[in-house]
């Protein structure tokens, strides 16, 4: 797809950006001669590579995370700025090559283990993005096009029932007490404050069509019109990964299911697996996380660190990415979301919480751990 042409008044060298002081993955792969063969494209729906790169250019960092610095405006971005994204997605991936064909897997039965000691693990986790194929993405959609979103979405979801039945909350309709009750269940998103959402044109209009949904057991979510179309998530307290997982995949299908029935579908092909806003969520868009209190183990947070990456693991404090732990509490989750599969990398959380876990039960023995501890990267 070579994509529509829109001449610009200036020469490509005039109209390039500053990224001498920028460190995230745009700025690493974006070249003038990228720039100049790109620069004049667009999607059928209109978005260019200006608007593609655009967050990266006004955000030069982060103090935690190598970001991406790029977005898709639709489905078809990943075709027409693949020059530009194909090896951003190589960098951000750890290795991802264009021919590459993306594996699936929601199979909750190839699942062993996953139910941890609660001793230690205080909440499981699961969540996804899914986007509607043929509606442009949130940095680049219409009113309209956003509120098809939020109807597909809901007129799906309200025709599910037993554990999945439950009750969509528009923003725009909230009442306090239902905007409190869903702080104090952890479930509300705010208005994007952070500049790599800002910038990306994410928050338009708001609260314009955007909403919260979940069951009435409130162990399955799904935001609509956030960063992504809609994000899945299935949690609860204590350390049943293996349900978690297992109300992810039935709920996911679920869905789709009913999206199909009304002649509506996930993004989705055989290279990039799922298809959503940021290349960072590509392939899977899976985080599976627990809550896991490891003190004794991350008194040493350098050896926990190199720890962690043998496992494809990563720790985040637990009120989020830019939060520190509290009382040795971490939110460890899988650091791969494209290559692999749900379930391998489901398993690879599983196995690795395990091992933290008897690594922290020698250590409160005053033992040793060095025999537990990985060799190399598991593959």
């Amino acid at each position: 797809m070579p994509g529509n042409l829109n001449q610009k008044k200036y020469k490509a060298d005039e109209d390039f950006p500053d990224l001498s002081k920028h460190n995230n993955w745009m700025a690493k792969c974006l070249t003038k001669e990228i720039y100049a063969k790109l620069r004049d494209l667009s999607t059928p729906s209109g978005f260019t590579l200006d608007q593609v790169i655009q967050t990266g250019v006004d955000n030069p960092g982060h103090p935690f995370i190598m970001t991406v610095g790029a977005v898709a405006g639709d489905e078809e971005s990943y075709t027409v700025f693949k020059d530009l994204l194909d090896p951003i997605i190589d960098g951000r991936h750890g290795g991802y090559a264009a021919d590459k064909k993306h594996p699936s897997d929601l199979d909750h039965t190839k699942i062993t283990g996953g139910e941890f000691d609660e001793k230690y693990v205080l909440s499981s986790r699961v969540r996804t993005g899914r986007s509607i194929k043929g509606i442009s993405l949130p940095p680049h959609c219409s009113r309209g096009e956003r509120r098809l979103v939020e109807k597909v979405v809901t007129d799906a979801l309200g025709g599910l029932s037993g554990e999945f039945k439950g009750k969509y909350y528009p923003l725009s309709k909230m009442t306090e007490k239902e905007q409190n009750q869903l702080i104090d269940d952890h479930f509300l998103f705010d208005k994007p404050v952070s500049p790599l959402l800002t910038c990306a044109g994410m928050a338009r209009d708001w609260p314009d069509a955007r909403g919260i949904w979940h069951n009435d057991k409130k162990n399955f979510l799904v935001w609509i019109n956030e960063e992504d179309h809609t994000r899945v998530i299935s949690m609860e307290k204590g350390g049943n990964m293996r349900g978690v997982f297992q109300r992810f995949c039935e709920g996911l299908q679920k869905v789709e299911d009913a999206m199909k029935a009304k002649g509506h579908s996930y993004m989705w092909n055989e290279h990039l697996g799922y298809i959503l806003t940021c290349p960072s969520n590509l392939g899977t868009g899976l985080r599976a996380g627990v809550h896991v209190k490891i003190p004794k183990l991350s008194k040493d947070e350098k050896k926990l660190d190199e720890i962690l990456d043998k496992l494809r693991l990563q720790k985040r404090g637990t009120g989020g990415v830019d939060t520190a732990s509290v009382g040795g509490t971490y939110d460890i989750s899988n650091s791969d979301r494209l290559g692999y599969s749900e379930v391998q990398l489901v398993q690879w959380v599983i196995d690795g919480v395990n091992l933290l876990i008897e690594m922290e039960k020698k250590l409160e023995k005053g033992q040793s751990i060095d025999d537990l501890v990985p060799k190399e990267k598991i593959k």
